[in-house]
């Protein structure tokens, strides 16, 4: 029961997945708050907020997060948005997404496995040793 989208209507959602690269936070959380879809993915399975994170948008990705963002989400190469942020080595993006609930070792590209692949050392701390709500640090 799925109807075809006009061109119009897929120029707009084209147009969404752009701000989200752009970090066009304003616009973009107008558009979800009107009714479009948070989770909202593109052929590629990319999510707005992997795209958010991977253009290393921290105030984007809080907007998204804020709204209900899945950040179990997992694009068609195997890849998260806190993998996104790892391998765009954004400590802010991380820990946003990491705060939110985000699961570095999900995906058959996981952000520890980006972290350890290209050598990044401080994304690797941030990944192994977070503070948790108790005040206690995760190994």
């Amino acid at each position: 029961m799925t109807d075809a989208l006009t061109d119009e209507e897929l120029t707009f959602l084209h147009s969404m997945f752009d701000l989200a690269r752009a970090g066009e936070t304003a616009r973009l959380a107008e558009a979800i708050d009107a009714g479009l879809p948070v989770n909202l993915t593109n052929s590629a399975g990319d999510s707005l907020l992997i795209l958010a994170a991977y253009h290393d948008h921290p105030d984007t990705v809080r907007a998204l997060l804020e709204r209900g963002a899945d950040t179990g989400r997992v694009d068609d190469r195997g890849q998260t948005a806190l993998g996104a942020a790892v391998f765009r080595r954004s400590e802010l993006t991380a820990g946003l997404l990491l705060d939110a609930g985000a699961d570095p070792a999900l995906g058959p590209r996981s952000a520890l496995d980006i972290a350890r692949h290209f050598d990044l050392p401080e994304m690797l701390a941030l990944l192994s040793f977070r503070p948790v709500a108790t005040g206690e640090r995760t190994a």
